[in-house]
Protein backbone atom coordinates (compact mmCIF):
# COMPACT_ATOMS: atom_id res chain seq x y z
CA UNK A 1 0.00 0.00 0.00
CA UNK A 2 2.75 2.38 0.32
CA UNK A 3 3.41 2.37 -3.25
CA UNK A 4 0.11 3.80 -4.23
CA UNK A 5 0.58 6.62 -1.82
CA UNK A 6 4.39 7.51 -3.08
CA UNK A 7 2.34 7.64 -6.26
CA UNK A 8 -0.41 10.00 -4.99
CA UNK A 9 2.55 12.35 -3.02
CA UNK A 10 4.12 12.82 -6.42
CA UNK A 11 1.19 13.65 -8.01
CA UNK A 12 0.60 16.29 -5.14
CA UNK A 13 3.88 17.72 -5.37
CA UNK A 14 3.37 18.27 -9.75
CA UNK A 15 0.46 20.35 -8.60
CA UNK A 16 2.19 22.00 -6.29
CA UNK A 17 4.90 22.99 -8.26
CA UNK A 18 3.04 23.75 -11.28
CA UNK A 19 0.19 25.54 -9.27
CA UNK A 20 -2.65 24.11 -11.02
CA UNK A 21 -4.91 22.18 -8.86
CA UNK A 22 -7.17 21.51 -12.14
CA UNK A 23 -8.07 17.37 -12.33
CA UNK A 24 -6.09 16.76 -15.72
CA UNK A 25 -3.04 18.10 -14.15
CA UNK A 26 -3.45 15.99 -11.81
CA UNK A 27 -3.88 12.82 -13.87
CA UNK A 28 -1.10 14.03 -15.73
CA UNK A 29 1.00 14.41 -12.07
CA UNK A 30 -0.07 10.77 -11.36
CA UNK A 31 1.05 9.55 -14.74
CA UNK A 32 4.30 11.16 -14.14
CA UNK A 33 4.79 9.99 -10.62
CA UNK A 34 3.85 6.07 -11.56
CA UNK A 35 6.85 6.88 -14.59
CA UNK A 36 9.42 8.02 -12.09
CA UNK A 37 8.54 5.06 -10.16
CA UNK A 38 8.58 2.30 -12.58
CA UNK A 39 11.64 4.03 -13.42
CA UNK A 40 12.87 3.55 -9.93
CA UNK A 41 10.94 0.25 -9.62
CA UNK A 42 14.04 -2.24 -8.45
CA UNK A 43 15.20 0.30 -5.81
CA UNK A 44 12.05 0.81 -3.85
CA UNK A 45 10.48 -2.87 -4.82
CA UNK A 46 7.48 -1.47 -7.09
CA UNK A 47 7.25 -4.59 -9.38
CA UNK A 48 4.19 -5.82 -8.14
CA UNK A 49 2.48 -2.72 -7.97
CA UNK A 50 2.58 -1.79 -11.56
CA UNK A 51 1.87 -5.92 -12.50
CA UNK A 52 -0.80 -5.05 -10.23
CA UNK A 53 -1.35 -1.87 -12.32
CA UNK A 54 -1.82 -3.40 -15.96
CA UNK A 55 -4.25 -6.32 -14.55
CA UNK A 56 -6.52 -3.36 -12.99
CA UNK A 57 -6.50 -1.42 -16.83
CA UNK A 58 -6.98 -5.00 -18.52
CA UNK A 59 -10.11 -5.70 -15.97
CA UNK A 60 -11.89 -2.17 -16.91
CA UNK A 61 -10.94 -2.55 -20.56
CA UNK A 62 -12.67 -6.13 -20.64
CA UNK A 63 -15.94 -4.58 -18.34
CA UNK A 64 -15.87 -1.38 -21.32
CA UNK A 65 -15.79 -4.03 -23.80
CA UNK A 66 -18.03 -5.88 -22.24
CA UNK A 67 -20.50 -3.04 -21.48
CA UNK A 68 -20.48 -2.01 -25.10
CA UNK A 69 -21.29 -5.31 -26.68
CA UNK A 70 -23.98 -6.37 -24.25
CA UNK A 71 -25.57 -2.81 -24.58
CA UNK A 72 -25.66 -3.95 -28.35
CA UNK A 73 -27.24 -7.54 -27.50
CA UNK A 74 -29.76 -5.90 -25.49
CA UNK A 75 -30.80 -2.90 -28.04
CA UNK A 76 -30.92 -5.97 -30.84
CA UNK A 77 -33.41 -7.96 -28.33
CA UNK A 78 -35.73 -5.04 -28.10
CA UNK A 79 -35.44 -3.67 -31.43
CA UNK A 80 -36.24 -7.28 -33.00
CA UNK A 81 -40.08 -7.44 -34.37
CA UNK A 82 -40.28 -10.90 -32.02
CA UNK A 83 -38.76 -10.25 -28.51
CA UNK A 84 -38.01 -14.22 -27.89
CA UNK A 85 -36.57 -13.84 -24.60
CA UNK A 86 -36.20 -16.45 -21.34
CA UNK A 87 -35.61 -14.28 -18.36
CA UNK A 88 -34.95 -15.89 -15.31
CA UNK A 89 -32.35 -15.95 -12.39
CA UNK A 90 -29.71 -18.53 -12.40
CA UNK A 91 -27.33 -19.44 -9.46
CA UNK A 92 -23.83 -18.65 -9.93
CA UNK A 93 -21.08 -20.69 -8.01
CA UNK A 94 -18.58 -18.18 -7.05
CA UNK A 95 -15.14 -18.70 -6.91
CA UNK A 96 -14.24 -15.32 -5.30
CA UNK A 97 -14.16 -15.31 -1.99
CA UNK A 98 -13.26 -11.85 -0.24
CA UNK A 99 -16.14 -9.50 0.54
CA UNK A 100 -14.43 -6.58 -1.85
CA UNK A 101 -14.65 -9.15 -5.10
CA UNK A 102 -17.44 -10.44 -4.24
CA UNK A 103 -18.91 -6.83 -4.46
CA UNK A 104 -17.00 -6.00 -7.55
CA UNK A 105 -18.11 -8.86 -9.78
CA UNK A 106 -21.84 -8.18 -8.61
CA UNK A 107 -21.52 -4.63 -9.41
CA UNK A 108 -19.72 -5.52 -12.61
CA UNK A 109 -22.79 -8.11 -13.73
CA UNK A 110 -24.91 -5.38 -12.55
CA UNK A 111 -23.66 -2.41 -14.63
CA UNK A 112 -23.70 -4.75 -17.21
CA UNK A 113 -26.75 -4.16 -19.23
CA UNK A 114 -29.46 -7.40 -19.53
CA UNK A 115 -27.54 -9.04 -16.43
CA UNK A 116 -28.43 -7.98 -12.27
CA UNK A 117 -27.01 -9.61 -9.56
CA UNK A 118 -29.75 -10.22 -7.30
CA UNK A 119 -28.28 -11.79 -3.87
CA UNK A 120 -25.71 -13.94 -2.42
CA UNK A 121 -26.15 -16.89 -0.46
CA UNK A 122 -25.06 -16.57 3.45
CA UNK A 123 -22.30 -18.93 2.81
CA UNK A 124 -21.07 -16.46 0.10
CA UNK A 125 -20.81 -19.20 -2.37
CA UNK A 126 -23.23 -18.68 -4.82
CA UNK A 127 -24.16 -15.51 -6.01
CA UNK A 128 -27.92 -15.08 -7.69
CA UNK A 129 -28.37 -13.78 -11.25
CA UNK A 130 -31.24 -12.02 -13.47
CA UNK A 131 -30.49 -12.60 -17.21
CA UNK A 132 -32.76 -11.03 -19.70
CA UNK A 133 -32.13 -14.35 -21.90
CA UNK A 134 -31.61 -17.65 -19.30
CA UNK A 135 -31.39 -19.46 -22.91
CA UNK A 136 -27.94 -21.15 -22.34
CA UNK A 137 -27.23 -20.66 -18.44
CA UNK A 138 -24.55 -22.57 -18.76
CA UNK A 139 -22.95 -20.54 -21.18
CA UNK A 140 -23.74 -17.20 -18.77
CA UNK A 141 -21.73 -18.97 -16.23
CA UNK A 142 -18.85 -19.64 -18.28
CA UNK A 143 -18.59 -16.20 -19.32
CA UNK A 144 -18.83 -14.60 -16.01
CA UNK A 145 -15.99 -17.31 -14.65
CA UNK A 146 -13.79 -16.52 -17.44
CA UNK A 147 -14.56 -12.82 -18.23
CA UNK A 148 -15.15 -10.83 -15.36
CA UNK A 149 -14.24 -13.46 -12.14
CA UNK A 150 -10.67 -14.26 -13.49
CA UNK A 151 -9.60 -10.65 -14.71
CA UNK A 152 -10.79 -9.93 -11.04
CA UNK A 153 -8.83 -12.63 -9.45
CA UNK A 154 -5.88 -11.75 -11.49
CA UNK A 155 -5.97 -8.30 -10.74
CA UNK A 156 -6.87 -8.23 -6.67
CA UNK A 157 -4.57 -11.73 -5.49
Amino acid sequence: MRLPLMNLLLALVWTAVTGSLSLANMIFGLVLGAVALYLIREQVGSLGYFRRSSKIIALTCLFLYELVLSAWRVAMLVLSPRMELRPGIFSYPLTVDRDFEITLLANMITLTPGTLSVDVSEDRKLLYVHALDCADVEQLRKDIAEGFERRIMEAFR
